[in-house]
């Protein structure tokens, strides 16, 4: 039954060009009660839930793509997060990519968000819901000038910080990715406690958005947790780390060979089966 599954799976992926993802084509999600099943990068998502496209303090952004399920837990998370962030008057919270309906790899644009554990929340706060039209074409606000490695103080303030410290400390979440710059400015910041900014991780890319990512939660098995976070706040030697060296002249005239493209592992078992469904 595994071999027939996996040849299932095999074929799928040759039938479909380079751009697709045999989970993209799946419409709804699975019945029963949610479970996340193998890694972030690697896993899918069983009884997967729609997080509704508008709630109280949260719109959903882009919803055409389909993206926006998730586990029990993440669901339950993000709207206690909109309503702590309503009550703040923060603004209004646009969330990101989720995850598909069954979980699964993407063909493009994410690794991870495949168990339904995974949410993109922008650092942008309107202070009136958008308009269906502005939730499909919205622009992300850049809180970091890339090349300059520096924070964009024009966008950059007091309600992002805060933002990202009422995610950080919900026992739920296991790590939260921002642009190590962004990590720097919370560093910065006097806290009554810091524990929460070990979560916060740095990584390239997170310069508009920041992005959740929850623990396995009890019960799912199948699960598989990620290694914890380094002790102490990772505001020292760790995020110093991160900050671009200068180019030297030989830099530029030595070329960095391109890395083969690997190809990704087979999902679980239990994952093959549940695209099958």
């Amino acid at each position: 039954m595994v071999s027939q599954l996996l040849l299932f799976f095999v074929a799928l992926l040759l039938s479909v060009s380079v751009v697709a993802s045999p989970w993209e084509k799946v419409e709804t999600p699975s019945e029963g009660k949610s479970e996340s099943i193998g890694t972030y990068n690697n896993g899918c998502l069983s009884g997967g839930e729609s997080l509704p496209l508008a709630g109280e303090g949260y719109q959903v952004m882009r919803s055409h793509r389909g993206r926006y399920y998730g586990h029990s837990e993440m669901i339950d998370f993000l709207h206690g997060l909109s309503k702590q962030v309503r009550q703040l008057e923060l603004g209004q919270l646009l969330v990101g990519d989720i995850a598909m309906p069954r979980g699964g790899r993407f063909s493009s644009g994410h690794a991870s968000h495949q168990t339904g554990l995974d949410a993109d929340i922008w650092l942008k706060l309107t202070d009136r819901p958008l308009t269906e039209q502005e939730l499909i074409d919205v622009q992300p606000l850049p809180m970091v000038h890339i090349k300059q490695y520096k924070i964009n103080q024009k966008n950059w303030g007091e309600k992002q910080a805060l933002l990202v410290q009422l995610a950080a400390v919900d026992e739920r979440v296991a790590r939260i990715f921002v642009h190590p710059v962004i990590k720097e400015q919370l560093c910065q910041r006097e806290w009554t406690n810091r524990d929460w900014l070990r979560k916060v991780r740095p990584w390239w890319g997170h310069y508009y958005h920041f992005h959740v990512r929850l623990a396995c939660p009890d019960g799912d098995s199948s699960c598989k947790p990620q290694k914890a976070p380094p002790s102490g706040d990772g505001c020292g030697a760790e995020l110093a780390s991160w900050k671009p060296k200068p180019k030297s002249p030989s830099d530029k005239n030595n070329k960095v060979a391109k890395k083969p493209r690997k190809q990704p592992p087979p999902p679980p078992t239990q994952c093959l089966a549940l695209l099958r469904q």
